[in-house]
């Protein structure tokens, strides 16, 4: 039988979880931020002639900035912060993992 006072201490904990599993709400690419960085939510149809540093098989699933884990459809990234990024997407902050 679990004691009052462990009950307490395990409750917040709970809480934490489930909001740490909470799906972030996805990056709308007419957002300042994502209009600013040029942000697609698919990496095929980023503008070249506008951001020619773009090069096939660039997505935000494989960005040094994508916090996604690999296979997710989506994942956080600290350039829009509170919202996830679709790992299929790409912007011009675009940086090669290491």
């Amino acid at each position: 039988m679990t004691s009052r006072r462990r009950f307490i201490a395990i409750v917040p904990l709970l809480g934490a979880a489930a909001l740490a599993r909470a799906e972030a709400p996805l990056v709308d690419p007419k957002d300042p931020q994502a209009v600013a960085l040029g942000y697609t939510p698919d990496a095929a149809k980023a503008d070249k002639a506008k951001y020619p540093k773009y090069a096939a098989g660039q997505t935000c699933g494989n960005c040094a900035l994508y916090q996604g884990k690999a296979g997710d459809a989506s994942g956080p990234c600290p350039l829009y912060a509170g919202k996830a990024v679709l790992a299929k997407g790409w912007c011009s902050a675009w940086v090669k993992r290491p």
